[in-house]
C-alpha cells in the first residue's frame, strides 16, 4: 500500500518534510497539501517522473503541468519578460491560490504559484528541485481536499501521501495569463476576477534620488497631489533612495516647500530602493544620470522604463540632471522644487 504520513500544518516535523523531498528528488510521486487542494508533487527536471505523472493524471500530453515555487525570487529561475503588473499580483497574492501564466525560458508558456502552506512549501523548498503539482486527481474528476478523496481517486499510483488535514480553501487556484495585457482570466477560482483586476490594472510609479529625504520626496507629494485632484485611484507611487538610511524624515526645506502647496510630509520614511520595487514599477524616474547608472546595473531589464525626471520639464539647458539640494541654500531648494514640479505637471497628463 502506498505509504501515508501525517505532518502537522503549523508546525511541519522537519524529518518528515525531507522525507517527503527526497521521494520527490528521486523521481517519485508525493500527494501533498495546499491551501486550496491536495496536489501531486513531482520533479519536473525528471523526464520519467513527468511522464508517469501524465500517465498517474490522464492527462493530455499538450496541457503542461504547473511549477510551484517556495520563495517569490524564484520566478526569474523560469520566467522571463515579467511585467510590473504580474509582479504585483505576485506581491498581493503570494503565498496563497494564485496561478500566473508567465514566458518561460524556453520561449514557451509556463505556470508558477507559490502556496500559502507550510507543509507544501517546507517540502519544495527541500526538494531543491523544479517541481509540478496539479491537483491530486485524475482528470475530468473533482479536486482532491483530502487525503482520503486522493486515496479514492489515485489508488497505489503514488509513492507517497502526506496528510496535512482538510485543504482550507478548498478550491483550485485561480489561473491568470499575465504574458500580455490586459492580463487574461483563464479559470477563477479561489480569487475572484475582481481582485485580480483590481491589482493588474494599477500603475506604479517610483521616484528615485540618492538618500530619499528631499527630490523624491518632492515628486512624490506632488504627484499624489495631482492624482487626488483628477480622482486617479489606480496609481501607486513610490520614493526611495538608492543609498538611503532606512526611516529617516524629509528634510525640513522639503516639508516646508511641500506645506505650501497643501502637501504634509511629516510622516515621510526613507527606504532603500529594492529589486522589488524596480520589478513591480511601470515607470522609474530618476534623478540624475549617476542614479539611472545604478539602477541599470541592480535591473538592466528596466531599461525601457526608465526616465530621467528632467526630460519631462521645459527646459533649454542640455543638463538633464536636477542636483541634490542637501545642504544647498533655501533658494537652490526652491529651484529644484520648481524643476520637479514642472515635470510632474506633465507626468501627470499622460499617465
Amino acid at each position: 500500500m502506498t505509504e501515508i504520513i501525517k505532518i502537522n500544518p503549523v508546525n511541519p516535523e522537519e524529518d518528515r518534510i525531507k522525507k517527503a523531498a527526497a521521494v520527490i528528488r528521486a523521481g517519485g510521486l508525493v500527494v501533498i497539501p495546499t491551501e486550496t487542494v491536495y496536489g501531486i508533487a513531482a520533479n519536473m527536471e525528471d523526464k520519467r517522473a513527468v511522464q508517469r505523472l501524465y500517465a498517474v493524471k490522464q492527462r493530455p500530453k499538450d496541457k503542461p503541468f504547473s511549477l510551484h515555487i517556495a520563495q517569490k525570487e524564484d520566478v526569474a529561475k523560469y520566467a522571463v519578460d515579467i511585467k510590473p503588473s504580474a509582479y504585483r499580483l505576485m506581491e498581493v497574492f503570494w503565498p496563497g491560490p494564485l496561478t500566473i501564466v508567465l514566458k518561460s525560458k524556453d520561449e514557451g508558456k509556463i505556470g508558477i504559484r507559490m502556496p500559502n502552506h507550510k507543509v507544501a512549501l517546507g517540502i519544495i523548498r527541500e526538494s531543491g528541485v523544479a517541481v509540478a503539482c496539479p491537483s491530486a486527481n485524475i482528470s475530468g474528476n473533482a479536486a482532491s481536499t483530502s487525503i482520503e478523496e486522493a486515496s479514492a481517486d489515485l489508488g497505489e499510483r503514488v509513492d507517497l501521501i502526506v496528510d496535512s488535514g482538510k485543504a482550507v480553501l478548498g478550491k483550485e487556484s485561480t489561473v491568470i495569463d499575465a504574458t500580455e495585457l490586459p492580463v487574461v482570466i483563464l479559470r477563477e477560482g479561489a480569487v475572484s476576477k475582481d481582485e485580480i483586476n483590481k491589482i493588474a490594472n494599477k500603475k506604479t510609479v517610483l521616484f528615485l534620488c540618492t538618500g530619499n529625504s528631499c527630490r523624491s520626496v518632492m515628486a512624490k507629494g506632488i504627484l499624489e497631489k495631482k492624482l487626488r485632484e483628477k480622482g486617479r485611484q489606480d496609481i501607486e507611487v513610490l520614493s526611495a533612495g538608492l543609498i538611503a538610511m532606512e526611516g529617516l524624515g524629509a528634510t525640513q526645506e522639503t516639508r516646508d516647500l511641500l506645506r505650501s502647496e497643501g502637501i504634509d510630509a511629516s510622516q515621510h520614511r526613507s527606504q532603500r530602493a529594492t529589486e522589488e520595487m524596480f520589478n513591480k514599477s511601470d515607470i522609474i524616474l530618476v534623478m540624475e544620470k549617476i542614479h539611472e547608472k545604478k539602477v541599470l546595473e541592480i535591473a538592466p531589464w528596466v531599461r525601457n522604463r526608465l526616465f530621467l525626471l528632467k526630460e519631462f520639464a521645459k527646459v533649454s539647458s542640455e543638463n538633464l540632471d536636477i542636483s541634490d539640494p542637501i545642504g544647498k541654500t533655501a533658494d537652490f531648494y526652491e529651484g529644484t522644487f520648481a524643476i520637479i514640479k514642472e515635470a510632474i505637471e506633465r507626468i501627470a497628463q499622460i499617465i
